[in-house]
């Protein structure tokens, strides 16, 4: 019954949070944008599409030296970017290994361990016993085993995103190594088939079926996700189901079964994993929706198709905030209507509320016609998002 619950909760939140950006479609904004102009400075060869020139004199910076530093993730300088191709063009060991991390996503591979982390964390304490008498010798390399599958699964989805969006990213991303030419797509197409093919046997080999299926559920979401002719990536709703159910769900469930595998404990619905499950898919959700407020102009070009190109900054930006701020009520009403005990009460209410005035704090902050405070606003998302696992390992 309690796997019934969190199902029924989750649909609950989830049709609230549509309920609420509709609710916020008359809120006046549109306020499209892209990095086309500085992409065209550093890639000749790439077809440009017209900007409006609000938004270029928005995307204005400084002029660095020639001496300027390589370009970093979320990085438009074109400088900058052209420095980073320069020293891998140079043969440069360090900047091919800069341009492989930088292919790999680094703040989606921050949550994929905060996720591991927090959820073997957890399992341990819901274990009476396991953190006292478990064999660490066997468990610490299956550990780092299984998250070294759980990297090479994210490098293998956001990889593929990369390859099949070169186009995309040469206006919205020009910072990402294959759309910058500081990675060459046959080295991303070895990095994204080693990862691809080296993630599921590891869990194949090393751990249950269950997990295996879960895994290879995954794998195949996020590669549909950017591969056509599925590409759900063109349609919002299928792009949103993707990302919660793959970073939302999955990742969580998987991680603290694996744990509990691991020590030899029965899986059961705790409470706590319960509600991390729905809590996280409901922000991977929005995830899924926001990270679209940088691309505008990009989709529009490539005729991709998400909510915030059909309904514009403010909007999403109000409706995602809404939803966001459901989360951590629902959040704080489950820990104050729990049975006593169920949560440590501090973390579960407390914690929740002061991360829902921080959110509510840069919200406000936010600039819609400015690309800078877009990216900080979306940013700060994820920044909640991996508060959330501390939060995750006390309640």
């Amino acid at each position: 019954m309690m796997h019934r619950r969190s199902i029924y909760a989750t649909v609950v939140l989830l049709i609230s949070c549509v309920q609420s950006t509709h609710a916020f479609s008359s809120v006046s904004s549109q306020s499209a944008r892209s990095a086309a102009s500085l992409a065209s400075s550093f890639n000749a060869k790439t077809q440009s599409t017209p900007l409006s020139l609000q938004y270029q004199r928005s995307l204005s910076i400084p002029k660095k030296s020639p001496t300027s530093l390589n370009a970093v993730e979320g990085d438009f300088d074109p400088d900058a970017i052209k420095n980073s191709v320069s020293a891998v063009q140079s043969g440069s060991i360090k900047a091919r290994l800069r341009a492989l991390y930088k292919f790999t996503r680094p703040h989606t591979i921050r949550g994929t361990i905060l996720a591991s982390f927090a959820g073997t964390t957890r399992a341990l304490i819901d274990t009476p016993g396991a953190i006292a008498t478990a064999n660490w010798g066997a468990l610490l390399p299956r550990a780092f085993i299984g998250m070294i599958a759980l990297l090479l699964g994210n490098a293998f989805i956001v990889g593929i995103n990369q390859i099949f969006d070169k186009d995309i990213d040469v206006l919205n991303k020009p910072f990402l190594p294959v759309a910058s030419g500081e990675m060459s797509e046959r080295v991303a197409w070895f990095a994204v088939l080693f990862s691809g093919i080296v993630g599921p046997a590891i869990v194949y080999n090393f751990f249950p079926m269950m997990l295996f299926k879960l895994y290879m559920l995954g794998w195949t979401l996020g590669m549909v996700y950017s591969v056509p002719p599925l590409r759900t990536k063109r349609n919002p709703l299928a792009a949103g189901l993707t990302i919660a159910t793959v970073r939302g769900f999955l990742l969580n469930f998987g991680v603290y079964y694996a744990v509990k595998d691991a020590i030899g404990a029965p899986f059961g619905w705790s409470p706590k994993v319960s509600f991390i499950a729905r809590f996280m898919t409901a922000f991977a959700t929005v995830i899924a929706v926001t990270k679209d407020l940088p691309d505008i102009e990009g989709d529009k070009a490539y005729n991709i198709s998400t909510l915030a190109t059909k309904l514009g900054v403010s909007k999403i930006a109000n409706g995602a905030t809404v939803c966001l701020l459901l989360n951590y009520i629902h959040a704080i009403l489950t820990g104050v209507l729990s049975k006593a005990g169920t949560f440590n009460v501090i973390p579960m209410v407390g914690g929740h509320a002061a991360l829902a005035v921080m959110l509510l704090t840069r919200f406000k902050a936010l600039e819609p016609e400015k690309l800078a405070s877009i990216k900080t606003y979306y940013k700060h998302i994820w920044d909640l998002f991996y508060l959330e696992y501390f939060l995750y390992t006390l309640i």
